[in-house]
This record gives structure tokens, sequence and C-alpha cells, in this order.
């Protein structure tokens, strides 16, 4: 069960408010509720942005000093309370402990870095003579004003930290509504941020059943100014067309359809390992996961062998138990999902390596870790993103094949490329059409890093240099 004293209110105003309606939050692993959490409504949704709206002015005139402060004590208590936050995020979307002890550390994280950005608002904008010699040209930024963030349920602590913490740096004020699976880490993060110092109505939270009932009536609201939303592509052109009626500033990190690419020269184990990270990281539902894994027929016997071993050799099991190296999926929707993929893929004639089934036996929402090899050119797993654990190799010859293949897809989020050839890396990184790329490593998310995609996979960067930009106006002053 939760740990007593887990919120389960909503967050308005720096006060919880409970609502007559709840919903309950389930285990993954076992279906067994949690708890009941409150469900809001558009009266609660107006209320939260009366609550930002009220704290704006007094939040952006805070000088950036003592908002990096706040940031840099919030990211402390979330490292302080690692365990305690990392139990939550596995019973509520079932990742293996030990991942989840990662996120904390990843989604903390954010907090310092925008903390290191805030502190360095000042220094930012310009001063210079137009060039006639006329007068004076002076720019500045501020904030774009009170921002409504939407949050997946994948990273439900680390996506609420990555947006919250480059809104906070910049002096806006939010409204956070995370997935409906996993909000239980989402209101622990707002009493964080409360005991942090962050005044009431600056970071509000509202979890619900009702995602359109609670955006519409902000989105269609003058006052709200900013949209960040993290989710599927579907989604995301919903809420952007949404957004232009109030011509919004928004960042859309939406979804994925990977390619990583492993070429003939590359280090086998090198390429094995970071094979592995990018797929089943997170149980593969992740956006920026290996969709399509793509092996030059010189090296793809012995990678496929390799590959199949360790991925059929993971774990399946609560988060919570030693030893599991896979989690559930986070229910019973996406479970299916991947597997009529796979069992589309199967009757036309692709050949599993691995288990490939549902376990019959199990009471949570569990699908082993699968590979698949010989898929048809028709098979709806070549375009879908997959966001579970099933690996589907393909093959090529040249390079210019391989980057054919790569970039034939309307997403392009992340990629990565495996080889001993530092020429053929950066040639093949700078040819793919994704917004990152990952070279002889799995991973490539990081605080200082922009993270986001092109095409339809978004809007915008999180992180890095730019998360900040992202909440900020360009202020022009002629003297």
């Amino acid at each position: 069960m939760i740990e007593a004293g887990q919120p389960t209110e909503l967050f308005i105003g720096g006060d919880w408010l409970p609502t007559e309606r709840t919903f309950p939050v389930a285990d993954p692993a076992n279906g067994r509720q949690l708890c009941a959490v409150a469900d809001a409504g558009p009266e609660h949704a107006l209320a939260a942005l009366d609550a930002a709206c009220a704290a704006a002015a007094d939040w952006a005139a805070t000088p950036a000093a003592r908002r990096a402060d706040i940031l840099r004590t919030a990211y402390e208590a979330l490292l302080g309370r690692r365990e305690e936050i990392a139990r939550l995020i596995t019973l509520e979307m079932g990742k293996p402990i030990a991942e989840a002890r990662g996120e904390v550390d990843y989604g903390a994280g954010f907090f310092r870095w925008f903390a290191d950005g805030a502190g360095r608002l000042h220094l930012d904008g310009g001063y210079g003579h137009e060039p006639g010699g006329q007068y004076r040209i002076l720019t500045a930024h501020r904030p774009v004003g009170p921002s409504l963030l939407i949050t997946p349920w994948n990273f439900p602590l680390a996506m609420g930290t990555r947006k919250i913490g480059a809104a906070l740096a910049a002096g806006c004020t939010a409204i956070l509504k995370p997935a409906e699976q996993t909000p239980l880490t989402a209101l622990l993060l707002a009493d964080v941020l409360r005991e942090a110092g962050v005044p009431g109505g600056v970071v509000n939270v509202l979890s619900t059943t009702d995602a359109a009932g609670v955006t519409e009536p902000l989105l269609a609201d003058p006052r709200l100014r900013k949209l960040s939303f993290t989710g599927s592509t579907r989604v995301g052109k919903l809420l952007l067309e949404k957004a232009a009626r109030g011509v919004l500033r928004t960042s859309m990190e939406l979804g994925g359809n990977a390619a990583l690419l492993v070429f003939d020269d590359a280090d086998l184990d090198t390429a094995v390992e970071g094979a592995m990270v990018a797929k089943l990281r997170n149980g593969g539902e992740s956006c920026v996961a290996a969709n399509r894994i793509y092996v030059q027929s010189g090296i793809r016997a012995a990678f496929t062998e390799r590959f199949t071993e360790r991925m059929t050799a993971s774990v399946c099991g609560h988060g919570l138990e030693p030893g599991t190296t896979l989690g559930p999926m986070i229910d019973e929707r996406q479970r299916t999902k991947v597997a009529d993929l796979v069992a589309d893929a199967v009757r036309g004639g692709a050949r599993v390596l691995g288990e490939g089934t549902v376990p019959q036996d199990s009471e949570g929402f569990f699908y082993p870790a699968t590979v698949l090899t010989d898929i048809p050119q028709d098979a709806a797993l070549r375009t879908e993103e997959i966001f579970g654990p099933v690996a589907a190799i393909y093959s090529f010859d040249e390079e210019t094949e391989a980057l054919a293949y790569a970039n034939d897809t309307p997403f392009g989020l992340a990629s990565y490329v495996f080889t001993g050839d530092v020429s053929r890396a950066m040639r093949v990184a700078e040819a793919l059409d994704t917004g990152m790329t990952g070279i002889n490593r799995g991973v490539v998310s990081n605080p200082a890093a922009p993270f986001g995609g092109v095409k339809e996979s978004g809007l915008g960067r999180e992180g890095g240099g730019q998360g900040i930009e992202e909440y900020l106006e360009t202020k022009y002053i002629g003297l």
C-alpha cells in the first residue's frame, strides 16, 4: 500500500481540496487498488487558473535567485525522499524499483539544472545600437504567463519536474494535469514543492478522469498563455487546434518511431547492450524506445542471437520484488495493443523469438520481452509505435538503404547509431531526420540536453538551454 500521508486531494492555491467524486488508482502488477484520489471537473480547472493568475505577478517579480533557491531546495528534498518516491512510482506505474530510483535521480536533476538557469536569467537579453545609429535597442525576457502542463503516465515524476522546473525558473505559474493512471507521484511532488517554499497558487495539480472536461475551459480562457503537452501525436494535434484559438505558446513532445541502426563495424557487446537499454528501458513504454532495429547483414545473425538471449532472460514480476527486470504494462488496453501488433505481424509470416504471448496465469498486465524477425511489409508494427517490450529486427545492406528505412516515417523524435567508424557515425547522425540521435549509446535523455523531435514528433524543446526559453517572451525596447 501507499505511505501514510500520501496526498490524494487536488492542490489548488496552496491548499489540499477534496472533491465529491473520486477515482481509484491501481497497481498494474496485480490490479489491486492503492487508494482513491480526487476527481477534478471543469470548476476545479477554473479555480486552479484563478489561483495561478492571482499568483502570477508576484512570482514573476520574485528575484531569479530566490526562484533558484527554491528549486535547489526541492531538488535536495526529492533526493532525500528517494526511496519513498521510487516505491510510489513502482506501485502506480509498474517499473522495477531500480529504474524508479533512476527516475527520481533524473527527475530531481531538472530542478537542479533549471535552478542554475534561473540564476543566469538576469544576464540574458541584449543592448546595442540600431544600424542607422538613430537609437538604441534593448531586449529582455519576461515570463510567458500561466501555463498548463499535461504529463503522461510512463515517467510520472520526471515529466512533471521537466516542465515545472522550466516554468518556475522562468517565472511562470503552472497547472499540472498528470495522467489518470499515475496521479500519486504528481500530488506528492506538489507537496515537496510546497515544503520547499513555492508560494500558494504558483503550482496547482489536478487529478482527473475527465481530461477533456478539465482542459477545455482552460484552453478557452484568454488568461492561459502556455500549453506544454507530452503524449500521443493524435491527442497533441487536437490540443494544437484548441490552442490555436487563443494563439497559445505551445510545446509538444509527441509520439516516436525510433530507428536503431547497427552497422557491421559496430562493437557487438556495445551494440547489444545499447539496444537492450534503448528497447527495454521503462519496459519499452517510452517515446524514445527503439521501435525498429535495423542490423547490417554481416552482423545480423550474431547480433540477433545475442540480443534475443538478453531479451528472453528478462524476469517479469512486481517491480518491488528482488530480481525483477521487467514490470507490467500500465493497463490492459496497452497490453492488448502490443499483443495485437505481434499477432498481426505473425499472421503475415513474422517469426517470434521468445514467448510472444500474454501470460495466462498473471494477475497483472504483464507481457514478456519478445523479439520478432522476418516481419512482413504490411505489418502494423512497422509504422505504429509499439510502446512495449517487443523488439522488431530488420536487415539492411548499404548505409543509404538504412537511412532510407530510418527516415521513412512521419515521426522524428529519437534515433540510435552503432558503428566503430567516427566519420560514419557523424554522417549518419546528421542525415537522420530526428531531433535526437545517440551514437553508440541507448540513452540520450539528460537534463542538460534539449529533448524534443521534428515532424509529427513535436514542437519545441524541453531541458537543455532551450528549456527555459519555451516559457519566456522577448521584450524589445527602443531607446
